[in-house]
């Protein structure tokens, strides 16, 4: 099973000290942890998008690019883009050239976003949320297809004939074509439409029991068999935050606050329930979807949940509200040189 981390490159004012680094130092940093996560032999690193103030990535394709100059192995992806606030064609365009640049190695994860600035900052309207989606996905499939499209829907202009240009780069298992995969959090009607269309599913689990997903997962499953897929196209991914440190306490107590501190901001603006200690130790206990402790513990806590879900990769968020550089680091170390180890081997 593959394992990987992805960020929205944070920069919340540090909940211990008070200090705020910039943005461009995060965007520094997110690039040392990515050349740090091949260095230690990890699979993946996802780049988010969000269009607020405490985080520094808006633009995720700069970042991919950027990281994937920097890299010669892992794979770099997009985690997500929100494709209902672009224009397929010249996502299509920006990933082709970057799966050119890389001979292959980007990946591009289409979601809705979890949160909804960039409707109004690009000119959609939250009343086609449904439809935006699902109209742009399907240019984006069409456009990946064939170099020369013709097109119309409701939301860009029409394409007659039109030269889409570059192609991918020409990949031994699935040719010149672009590594496009659906996000979401858990919507059925996302797990039917991924498998109908033959697609990777990527699973944002961020609260609850990841177990719980599981007929989720076999919904996916179903629909890409009884659509006629191959088994080969069936690749199931899980998103949840994590943090590793060398003593499981150490790692609880270390990560608790930079995770209240970006909960309760949630929670306030979306009338949650604030969130508290009792209620972090219960997702970060067996079951749960926080995946914090030592190096042992969360491998032992990977391999129960693929047991269940059986799935291809799983990545985490390791640093929420804006985890110090030098903690991040740290904990990037011990997931590849700890923690996948003891999961490959349980798994082989």
């Amino acid at each position: 099973m593959e394992l990987g981390l992805y960020t929205f490159g944070d920069i919340a004012t540090d909940p211990l000290d008070g200090v705020r680094v910039s943005p461009a130092q995060r965007l520094r940093e997110v690039l040392e942890r990515i050349r740090l996560a091949e260095e230690v032999g990890l699979d993946y690193a996802g780049i988010g998008e969000h269009h607020r103030p405490d985080y520094s990535i808006s633009s995720p394709s700069t970042v991919i690019a950027a990281a994937l100059a920097q890299t010669s192995r892992i794979t770099v992806g997009s985690a997500v883009t929100v494709l209902s606030t672009e224009d397929p064609v010249r996502v299509f365009q920006q990933f082709a050239t970057m799966d050119l640049l890389s001979q292959g190695r980007v990946e591009l994860l289409a979601g809705r976003g979890s949160f909804i600035e960039s409707y109004p900052l690009f000119g959609a309207s939250l009343d086609d949320y449904d439809a935006l989606y699902d109209e742009k996905i399907q240019l984006l499939l069409a456009l990946d297809r064939s170099e020369r499209i013709t097109w119309s829907g409701r939301f860009r202009p029409a394409l007659d004939e039109a030269l889409v240009l570059p192609r991918p780069f020409d990949k031994p298992d699935r040719g010149p074509h672009l590594a496009i995969a659906v996000a979401t959090g858990g919507n059925p009607q996302s797990s039917v439409r991924a498998g109908v269309l033959g697609l990777p599913i990527s699973y944002a689990i961020i609260g609850g029991q990841p177990a719980r997903f599981a007929p989720l997962v076999d919904l996916y499953r179903q629909a890409s068999e009884q659509s006629g897929h191959d088994a080969s196209t069936r690749f199931v991914s899980v998103a949840s935050m994590g943090f590793v440190s060398d003593d499981g306490k150490r790692a609880r107590d270390f990560f608790y606050p930079y995770w209240h501190r970006s909960m309760a901001k949630i929670a306030s603006e979306r009338g949650f329930s604030m969130p508290n200690r009792i209620s972090f130790e219960s997702q970060a206990a067996p079951g749960g979807a926080f995946f914090v402790g030592g190096p042992e513990e969360v491998a032992e806590r990977i391999v129960a949940l693929h047991g269940v879900l059986h799935h291809d990769r799983q990545s985490f968020q390791m640093d929420l509200s804006g985890v110090p550089q030098k903690e991040s680091l740290r904990a990037i170390e011990l997931l590849g040189t700890q923690v996948a180890p003891l999961v490959r081997a349980a798994l082989s």
